[in-house]
């Protein structure tokens, strides 16, 4: 058995995503939903992805995580290791990505890596070193506002240097558009000097594909899915990968419910456009702190609506409300609180007939996948870039989709839902 590829991802709709690019590339990918038992085998995979819940825990923490993760990986033999993070690059000051790269680094002792979060499709592009979100700045996109990870500052190499403890350089796209050969030539160049992080520009697909043929002998790789979609190409040219994948969409099984937990602009704008569709349940932080059993009138309302459609649970809100509940109850604290609610009436759903899933937020699924037990995905048909539709690995099997805050048109749940209707 020879495993390509290992990757870890920071959060579980981003592993989803990742998993979802390389199944598209023609890489048999396992997703596991946190770390797998010692004497898991993951078959023929061309490749393993592990979904951590380290975003935004404390970078202490997310280092030993990721550094357990790293070690697994590397008894089963992986030639290459991934880290994957966010394409809005989302983190704080202090962290997380920058000292989970560093520890991942030191370990493979890699000469240099690269830092591109790219992923044109869904509107995230690099240009002289500077994230865009669709046609702004990420520093003036709704991402300034994230709840947890607010981001006001668009310069990856300022961004990066801040978190690492290594020196960062820029690959500009005057290089990158000259194709591979020229973006290793950089890299050399940026070695020389003492660098030891690339940021990489991109604007096009083809980008990230030339970028993903530059890393051939890369022995860490970190950014958004993007990147990957050049590796199988590298992988085919040595004659280890070979053969197609096919994705279809899984079946709809019993009840269908969405869960948001997530506050991004494209999400909110998706629960307006299903509650247009559908029946919804709003939870309130404010009811959490007064000590309602929000988790069990959800489920009570959910077992009042039909069961032949989809029904949204959510407790997205405004940027605005978002803020005077941090300011009310804490940053941190707030947060918790809806997903412990988010866990429960993820438990609840479970024991009755729900067997078809959405899970929009980063947050929000990592809390649900690990209180239902999810530990293997199979990825299945992608909905909008960056989002597939899985199928647990389990003895009742569900039918599941992890949707980042950020990603998804405006229809995406009605989207989503219909594809499964055959």
């Amino acid at each position: 058995m020879t495993i390509l590829l290992g990757a870890i991802a920071d959060d579980f709709t981003g592993a989803a995503d990742l998993a979802n690019t390389l199944v598209k590339a023609g890489m048999r990918t396992v997703l596991l939903t946190g770390m797998p038992e010692k004497n898991y085998d993951p078959g023929d995979a061309d490749a393993v992805v592990i979904a951590l819940k380290t975003r935004t825990s404390p970078v202490n923490e997310a280092v030993d995580d990721s550094l357990f993760a790293l070690d697994w990986l590397l008894s089963l033999g992986v030639q290459q290791v991934f880290y994957k993070y966010c394409s809005t690059f989302d983190s704080t000051a202090k962290g997380n990505i920058g000292p989970v790269a560093d520890a991942l680094r030191s370990r493979l002792k890699d000469e240099i890596s690269i830092v591109c979060p790219a992923f044109p499709a869904a509107g995230r592009t690099i240009y002289k070193g500077n994230l865009f979100v669709g046609d702004v700045l990420l520093a003036e996109s709704s991402m300034k506002d994230h709840p947890l990870t607010p981001m006001r500052d668009s310069s990856l190499v300022r961004l990066m240097s801040n978190q690492s403890a290594g020196n960062v350089g820029l690959v500009n796209y005057e290089d990158v558009s000259q194709g591979g050969e020229q973006i290793k030539k950089r890299y050399s160049e940026l070695r020389r000097s003492g660098v030891d992080y690339a940021v990489v520009d991109a604007i096009e697909d083809r980008d990230l594909v030339a970028i993903g043929e530059s890393v051939a002998g890369h022995k860490l790789i970190t950014g958004g899915s993007g990147v990957a979609m050049g590796l199988p190409v590298n992988y085919r040219s040595q004659g280890l990968l070979s053969g197609t994948v096919t994705a279809d969409y899984p079946a709809a099984r019993g009840r269908s419910v969405i869960l948001s937990g997530s506050c991004s602009a494209a999400t909110r704008k998706q629960i307006v456009f299903a509650r247009n569709h559908w029946p919804g349940f709003k939870i309130n932080v404010e009811d959490i702190v007064a000590g309602y059993d929000v988790a069990g009138q959800a489920t009570r309302w959910y077992e009042e609506q039909s069961a032949e459609i989809p029904v949204l649970i959510y407790a997205s809100d405004d940027p605005e409300e978002v803020v005077k509940n941090q300011q009310r109850y804490g940053r941190l604290e707030s947060g918790e609180m809806i997903e412990n609610v988010f866990r429960k009436i993820a438990k609840l759903l479970r024991d009755s007939e729900m067997r078809t899933l959405i899970v929009a937020g980063g947050e929000t699924s990592g809390a649900v996948v690990s209180t239902l037990k999810l530990h293997s995905l199979r990825i299945c048909a992608e909905i909008d870039p960056g989002v597939p539709w899985t199928e647990t690995v389990e003895e009742e099997t569900m039918s599941i989709a992890l949707k980042s805050g950020n990603f998804g048109g405006e229809d995406f749940f009605v989207k989503a839902m219909n594809a499964l209707i055959r």
